[in-house]
């Protein structure tokens, strides 16, 4: 008896079959991805900061006064993140910033304009510059910097362990000769 080949039908189950069981195993990888991507925990991937929109501080917010006009409005603050066509009379300012290991910071401005003149501003709690680039600088802010320079005692012990290098530090350094390179282009 010759086996027979899989017809059409069993080939396209069998492979619905395969697809199904495939795909099943998606759902239960996002439980585990997280530790193996980071190695238990232990190595995390590098994420870079995101930094999308207009960075509106306090005395910006404060300076926009009803009656100024849009220009005065678009050199104070840039141009908008979001005009629509719908709402000719709004502007939107929106700020994000997304670091790696920080909560995200996320802020709206909305200017309303009545013709071309600021009628009001409606905006969130807004940092102050210095406040601002205050919570830009908080990546490695607990660690120690590193010094710099070394001692005497450090530099005559290094001399000690390395007299090869020491000696060949002071020398000069030889200039090749100058090599000649044909042209590239045939004239």
């Amino acid at each position: 008896m010759t086996p027979r080949p899989f017809s059409l039908t069993a080939r396209r189950c069998t492979l619905a079959a395969l697809a199904a069981l495939a795909l099943s195993g998606c759902a239960s990888t996002e439980k585990i991805s997280g530790s193996v991507s980071t190695l238990g925990g232990l190595i995390t991937p590098y994420k870079i900061d995101i930094l999308q929109g207009n960075v509106v501080t306090r005395e910006q917010a404060q300076a926009l006064q009803p009656g100024l006009p849009r220009e005065q409005v678009r050199a104070m603050l840039g141009t908008p993140l979001l005009a629509s066509v719908f709402h000719a009379d709004r502007w939107d300012y929106v700020f994000t910033f997304r670091r790696q290991g920080q909560p995200a910071q996320q802020r709206k401005v909305s200017v309303f304009f009545d013709g071309d003149v600021v009628a009001r501003v409606q905006a969130d709690e807004l940092p102050t510059e210095a406040e601002f680039v205050a919570s830009l600088d908080k990546r490695r802010n607990d660690q120690p910097l590193p010094r710099l320079q070394a001692s005497p005692e450090e530099l005559e012990a290094f001399r000690a362990k390395n007299p090869a290098r020491t000696a060949d530090a002071t020398a000069p350094v030889p200039v090749p000769a100058a090599t000649f390179y044909p042209p590239l282009e045939s004239r």
